[in-house]
Parts: structure tokens; sequence; C-alpha cells
């Protein structure tokens, strides 16, 4: 066994690879099990959305797509930190990342999304569909 290997379990054939995996594990490797994490296509759904609010709702054109990322992470009550700078000038976000949410919480932000985009009457680059 030379690298990493993800395996997703959705029935007994993976569960039984992956306990031939940890079967054949050296000695000081590290097993991670737990929920799925964002969805690829989930992810490429965001970034237009993220886009179509900066550009339709009023005071979201001076955010940069990640800050607007992180404003929808924070509203769906992920835990948000700040340090700060080195310099002493002003504050960053820290610990906070989409990538990391699984996928029914990432379907949950872009749920937030629409919700939002509903109230400010935004018109979405892409057919409206829920994010699986």
């Amino acid at each position: 066994m030379a690298k990493a290997e993800q395996v997703r379990i959705v029935g007994d054939t993976q569960r039984a690879y992956a306990k031939q995996l940890i079967d054949a594990a050296p000695l000081g490797w590290v097993m991670k099990l737990g929920a799925e994490t964002r969805r690829d296509a989930q992810n490429r759904k965001l970034w237009p959305m993220l886009g179509d609010i900066q550009r339709q709702v009023e005071g979201f054109a001076t955010y940069t797509l990640d800050d607007i990322k992180l404003r929808f992470l924070n509203a769906l009550g992920e835990e948000l930190r700040f340090l700060p700078a080195l310099e002493g000038q002003g504050l960053f976000p820290v610990g906070l990342r989409s990538s990391t949410l699984t996928v029914e919480q990432f379907s949950g932000l872009v749920e937030l999304l629409y919700q939002f985009g509903a109230k400010n009457d935004v018109r979405w680059s892409e057919p409206v569909e829920r994010a699986a």
C-alpha cells in the first residue's frame, strides 16, 4: 500500500474493501472515517450563485466572493473565529471552510442562498435546483 485511498461506503462490498485496507495498512498510518464532505457538483453550483448575489444585491459588490461565502457560512451557523493580523491591522477569519461541510450541510448552505436570493429578487444564472 503506497498511497492513501478514499472509500465511499455504499454497500457491503465497499465496507469489506475498507476493512482490507485497514488490515493491510502499515503501522503508523492513520485512518479517518466521517460523513462525506461536499460534492464537486455542489461546489460548482456555489460560485455562480455567489457571483449572482455579488452582482445583483445592493452592497455586495464591494465584497469578494470568498467574503460573501464566509458571510453565508456564518449565517448557516458555522463557527467563525477571528484572529488579529500580525501587524495589528485588522482581523481575519479562521477555521471556516466550505470544503469541510458535509453534503447535508452544504445543501443547507445552497438553500440559504436560494432563500436570500428570493428575498432580494436575484435572477440566477443557472436553473434553480436542489444541491444534493
